[in-house]
């Protein structure tokens, strides 16, 4: 148990509860889940090879890993289409497209705010600190 699970009556609280927004944050906001939700929304239905033409950087292994769950939680929809040979597309779905306006404050506040962020950082790192070795 971490010590941001433990109030201080001393019971552990699920992080769910102690912060509502915890569940989105897993769903959403894990590792190449809004790159690959912002590629749907953004260039609409999609094969596998699309995707991952888009995502340069991510294996094959993990864009069929994250399309499942995506497809899973109701966020992404897999379409089949037995032709020859088989074809598989991908689009955002209407729950997952109900997450624009998130991505679109996060996108507002991210171009008002990550050089704030970048200039925090250095200062934090200019600091000295008691019992950091320097250099």
């Amino acid at each position: 148990m971490t010590s941001d699970t433990v109030p201080a009556h001393g019971r552990a609280v699920d992080p769910g509860q102690a912060c509502p927004i915890a569940p989105v944050v897993d769903i959403v906001f894990s590792r190449w889940t809004t790159p690959i939700l912002w590629a749907l929304h953004e260039y609409g239905r999609q094969r596998f090879v699309e995707l991952e033409r888009r995502l340069a950087s991510i294996t094959p292994k993990v864009l069929t890993q994250r399309l499942r769950q995506l497809e899973r939680d109701g966020l992404v929809v897999r379409t089949y289409h037995p032709e020859v040979p088989p074809r598989v597309e991908y689009e955002i779905s209407e729950l997952g497209r109900s997450l624009a306006p998130l991505f679109a404050t996060l996108a507002d506040w991210s171009a008002a705010n990550l050089a704030r962020v970048g200039a925090a950082r250095i200062a934090y790192d200019a600091q000295p600190r008691p019992g950091r070795r320097r250099g």
